[in-house]
């Protein structure tokens, strides 16, 4: 299905109306808006709309498509945007696998893409690309934070679990980095994977004092509520992916207390995070995810380079973005050389919030002014 808004008016637009604006500027979204994880593109979708439309602009035509979490539909949608749309920024993609499908060749092609969650390290480090930003975080940094904290509270031996994808592979190796210990042993799940019986049976028997793991969307919620239903007494940690608000929602009781990483929390307290908090209740009645606040702050850093420059001028427009001159939700934000955040990374605690849901409840500070380790490898 495809969505074409028109930002500000919320107007369906033809083809001809806009191509008679030269200095419109055409978004293409590609995100997953159907089947398993479908919340995730939901979310990255509304934040970022809910951002274009609070620039009240009508010079900015934003189109949608849904990938379906299929790289060959996303590499598809992207052909069709640059070639038949002649969008001037391609954004949206979830999957670390979609982006590694699509994001080489778009930004080959002269095409900006701002990624608004998956951050591969291959696209950090050595296929790191002038036209290539990453407004979320490099695919370790959560991961690699919940390391560092779990090392702090005197945890000696974890056992770790993702899928087999570039993002879960990520996520391990992020976690090690910043762990600076042995783990008792890794495991690797397949992508979308819902009986966990196995793996639950090895967590058991092995002799971790702790378990991390990184099971976003739908994987996340199957895991848990087996783990419940498990008897394993073992204090649980992850990144935000496994625990968004709405993760520990459908998870329930069993999420309470659950420690992950988050470089954003809807409780953070700076002015641009609450007015976003406040808007996003407001325009869809629930509570925003850190998908929804990364999709509000790409849009955020587009509408601010846009201030500034056309992405038809590339090197200003380029430069304009390397900028970062917006207010960001997470509060402090710039681009290392690779065009990836150099951010906090925050603890949060899954508790049980006043209408008697589970809640994300800020923490404290897990591990400030993070870069990835990828940087050193791009060759910008």
């Amino acid at each position: 299905m495809n969505t074409l808004t028109r930002a500000g008016l919320g107007l369906l637009m033809t083809t001809a109306v806009a191509t008679a604006q030269a200095e419109e500027v055409r978004i293409g979204m590609i995100t997953t808006l159907s089947g398993g994880g479908s919340h995730l593109g939901v979310d990255v979708r509304d934040g970022f709309m809910l951002a274009i439309d609070q620039a009240e602009r009508d010079d900015i035509e934003v189109l949608i498509q849904d990938d379906a979490r299929r790289p060959d539909l996303a590499k598809t949608l992207s052909n069709e945007f640059m070639q038949r749309d002649e969008v001037d920024i391609l954004t949206g993609i979830i999957w670390s696998n979609l982006a590694m499908a699509v994001v080489p060749s778009v930004v080959r092609q002269g095409t900006f893409y701002l990624s608004p969650n998956a951050g591969p390290s291959a696209l950090a480090g050595k296929m790191c690309h002038e036209n290539y930003f990453n407004v979320a975080y490099q695919n370790d940094n959560l991961h690699g934070a919940m390391g560092a904290w779990m090392r702090e509270q005197g945890y000696e031996a974890p056992i770790l679990m993702a899928p087999n994808y570039p993002a879960g592979t990520d996520a391990l190796a992020g976690f090690k980095h910043l762990f600076d210990g042995e783990v008792v042993d890794e495991i690797y799940t397949q992508l979308g994977q819902t009986d966990y019986a196995a793996e639950i049976a090895r967590v058991r028997a092995s002799d971790a004092d702790s378990l991390f793991f990184f099971l976003p969307g739908g994987m996340g919620i199957s895991f848990m509520k087996q783990w419940q239903n498990s008897g394993v007494d073992m204090p649980v940690f992850g990144a935000a992916f496994s625990f968004d608000e709405t993760i520990i929602k459908a998870v329930g009781s069993a999420a309470i207390g659950a420690m992950n990483t988050s470089q954003w929390a809807y409780d953070l307290k700076n002015a641009a995070n609450q007015a976003f908090v406040e808007g996003f209740r407001e325009a869809y009645e629930r509570t925003p995810t850190l998908y929804a606040a990364q999709g509000y702050d790409t849009a955020r850093l587009i509408l601010s380079a846009l201030e500034k420059a056309h992405p038809d001028d590339q090197d200003a427009f380029r430069e304009a973005l390397r900028e970062a001159d917006f207010d960001s939700v997470r509060g402090k934000f710039r681009f290392g050389p690779n065009h990836h955040p150099i951010q906090d990374i925050h603890v949060r605690e899954v508790v049980e919030g006043e209408d008697g849901e589970p809640t994300n409840r800020l923490v404290g500070l897990a591990v400030e002014d993070i870069q990835d380790v990828y940087a050193e490898q791009c060759r910008m």
